[in-house]
């Protein structure tokens, strides 16, 4: 045989053990990759990223927490919950909420929790308007994506859409990590970003281009901390009932 076929014939039979050698390595990975999600299946994970900074005071503090509560209870974001496309069957999502602000300080308010009808969204309702607040200063929005990323990733529900939902009335300042680059992290997991804006559309464009990402990423515009129920809940609704896949969600919107 030539040399340089003997070559080749001799790199097939290597490369044919190497496949055949590695078959079981794959199957323990799978294998190790350890039991289905405790609390099963459902059609969403979300996580509800609220701004927690030192520019929020306590009326405006709560008045974000009613806004988010009132949302989560109403009978459209129910509604979308219950005919969420995609053939999804669960019919529920999980939600937890996590409140930002302090580099490196972003801290879970709220755990995950199932919400599928009324009483499971009172529950969790209630719960976060019992929640204390966490201390935080500055607007580090990039930690508060990778936060919200490392929750969903211990999540004890398993889903195939997954949304990290950030409200803020103000730029990324003083992230660990910059917000774009945690940003784009969270999209090479499959995850999508998307944003509320508390004040108007200059911070709207910083947030689209530092802020939102992935599939049907978009950004809700809310004029003042008093129009904060109305665009958290137009925007629940757009994210839960959004089909999985959709395309890219273009120019920020008044809600």
């Amino acid at each position: 045989m030539r040399p340089d076929r003997e070559g080749a014939a001799r790199g097939g039979r290597i490369g044919r053990r190497a496949v055949v050698a590695g078959a079981p390595l794959l199957a323990a990975g799978r294998t190790l990759a350890g039991p289905a999600a405790p609390g099963g299946a459902v059609d969403l994970l979300l996580v509800l990223a609220m701004d927690a900074s030192g520019s929020i005071d306590d009326a405006e503090f709560r008045l974000q927490r009613q806004g988010y509560a009132e949302a989560l209870t109403d009978p459209a974001v129910l509604a979308a919950i219950a005919g969420r496309p995609g053939g999804e069957p669960s019919g529920a999502i999980a939600v937890s909420v996590v409140e930002w602000g302090a580099p490196g300080g972003a801290a879970t308010a709220v755990g995950w929790r199932r919400v599928g009808d009324a009483a499971e969204a009172r529950a969790l309702a209630t719960a976060l308007l019992a929640a204390p607040r966490s201390p935080q200063s500055y607007n580090a929005i990039g930690d508060a994506i990778d936060h919200a990323a490392a929750s969903i990733r211990a999540a004890p529900f398993a889903a195939s859409a997954r949304i990290i939902d950030i409200s803020g009335d103000g730029p990324d300042l003083r992230s660990l990590r910059p917000a774009a680059q945690a940003r784009d992290a969270a999209v090479a997991e499959g995850i999508t970003v998307n944003a509320l804006a508390i004040g108007g559309e200059a911070l709207a464009a910083h947030y689209r281009q530092a802020v939102i990402g992935g599939p049907g990423a978009f950004v809700l515009v809310a004029a003042d901390r008093r129009d904060f129920a109305r665009a958290i809940r137009a925007k629940l609704v757009r994210e839960i009932a959004a089909r999985p896949g959709a395309g890219a969600g273009g120019p920020a919107m008044p809600g």
